[in-house]
């Protein structure tokens, strides 16, 4: 990287909880830069500015206050749990002729082969750890899946590295794969044993037949035992 975001800053003198409310309002966003071995300073920034910076595809931004040039990154971002609006950002000074460690995102190019084949791709690994100077940042780091078929992956062993930076992963580490789809598994409807609907049926009206001759047996007996007094 040649060129930097440069991110407008202005030293903030009043610190407290009114006066950072009053920043917001405005349209401000306080903000801590810092560097070790060195004393914090309180700076405001717009936030505006701050949106089009996060947008710039910059990791590393130039800041300018006292007469100095220095350069930054965005260490850490404080948001509002119920707006998102950022209420606070952290800003660590980076030295340009001493490596850093950053995080910088993988971005996935091309078809993919075994996606025609009725694949599905997978992105394992969406940001890997670099070290490089900060002039040397990359804006995000390319993997080209065309030759990608199915059941198969890569790795970060098969990353063509075109820049000044070193990847600080193991070369095993999976960054993509294709499966194929899973299939929907058909519910499994128990079945009735062959004749078990019969038999119950059979058993049933049997017992229907029995009761029915036990019914017009009773009745004949009452008959015969009513005759039986009537002759007597």
């Amino acid at each position: 990287m040649a060129d930097y975001y440069q991110l407008a800053v202005e030293k903030r003198e009043q610190t407290g909880i009114s006066a950072t409310k009053s920043l917001r309002k405005n349209g401000k966003i306080p903000a801590n830069y810092y560097y070790k071995g060195e004393a914090n300073i309180n700076l405001i920034l717009d936030s505006k500015e701050l949106f089009h910076a996060l947008n710039s595809g910059n990791r590393v931004f130039e800041v300018e206050f006292d007469g100095n040039t220095q350069y930054v990154m965005i260490k850490e971002m404080q948001y509002h749990p119920v707006t998102e609006n950022v209420l606070h950002v952290d800003l660590m000074r980076v030295r340009r002729d001493v490596k850093m460690t950053i995080s910088v995102p993988i971005h996935l190019e091309g078809e993919a082969v075994g996606v025609n084949e009725g694949g599905v791709l997978s992105q394992i690994l969406t940001s890997v750890e670099v070290e490089c100077l900060p002039t040397d940042v990359p804006e995000f780091i390319s993997v080209d899946v065309t030759e990608l078929g199915m059941n198969s992956s890569l790795t970060i062993a098969d990353i063509v590295v075109t820049g000044e930076f070193t990847i600080l992963a193991d070369e095993d580490q999976a960054i993509a794969a294709i499966a194929p789809p899973k299939e929907e598994e058909e519910p499994v409807v128990e079945e009735l044993e062959e004749g078990e609907e019969g038999e119950e049926g059979e058993e049933g009206e049997e017992g229907a037949e029995g009761e029915t001759a036990a019914e017009g047996g009773e009745e004949k007996a009452e008959g015969k035992d009513a005759a039986e007094d009537g002759s007597k």
